[in-house]
């Protein structure tokens, strides 16, 4: 058997016009689970990312000293199309969705508040749950279908490769790890977006893995970060 650790990027900087790069809170996640992994001698056979700059970012910083092996980049573990869903989607349910409306209308308002996060959340959640039932499209924003199929293709890939003794990290987002353990888990497809938004910065997501099985061991653990500041949602 193998073992397979999915690790969320650190804290980006979610509402800057750059949002993918991380916030120096999210750095600092980063060093601390490089220290864990460090001081209880962890190391990988392999290591993975997405190609989006907080994710290789993440895996730079954590991964120092771990392993001496290269990190691999495919785009199958981007996060979801966030920026397509919020400017090519969020118009067009806007401009037929009346609970919709009340919701964006209650964030737009608190945008610049403290509290912000609460009502993006509850604007975003609508949305996406939209997208993911296949009732918001277009055509040049991903789909939530094709959005599972590229992960778990290129994800099927790597675990059917031979080798005894693997350790295997990947660095990643949200999404991509709530839709690993949703279908590890055989759940319903909605179950994905429910585990996304409860994945933190920094975390670790842990399975063992076969060539035809994937288990799941554990699930957004945070045992490098022990402070209540540095554990993040977004």
């Amino acid at each position: 058997m193998g073992q397979l650790t999915l690790i969320r990027h650190g804290q980006a900087h979610a509402f800057a016009q750059d949002s993918d790069r991380l916030t120096e809170l999210g750095e600092t996640q980063a060093q601390r689970l490089n220290q864990y992994w460090l001081r209880h001698g962890t190391t990988f056979t392999e290591s993975y990312s997405g190609k989006l700059k907080r994710q290789r970012h993440t895996a730079e910083i954590a991964m120092a000293g771990v392993t001496t092996v290269a990190l691999q980049q495919h785009e199958a573990f981007n996060e979801y199309d966030a920026d397509g869903i919020m400017h090519v989607l969020r118009p067009r349910l806007l401009a037929t969705d009346a609970t919709f409306q009340l919701l964006d209308s209650e964030f737009e308002a608190h945008r610049e508040q403290p509290d912000r996060n609460r009502y993006f959340q509850r604007m975003f959640e609508y949305l996406t749950l939209r997208w993911l039932r296949g009732e918001l499209t277009a055509d040049n924003v991903e789909s939530f279908a094709a959005f599972q199929q590229r992960i778990h293709d290129e994800l099927k890939n790597i675990l059917q490769q031979d080798g005894a003794g693997r350790r295997v990290a990947l660095f990643t987002s949200g999404g991509v790890i709530g839709s690993v353990v949703q279908a590890a888990l055989q759940a319903p497809a909605e179950q994905m977006l429910a585990l996304n938004w409860r994945v933190r910065n920094g975390s670790l997501t842990e399975f063992t893995f076969s060539r035809t099985r994937l288990s799941l061991d554990s699930f957004n653990t945070l045992p490098h970060l022990d402070e209540p500041a540095l554990r993040t949602y977004r």
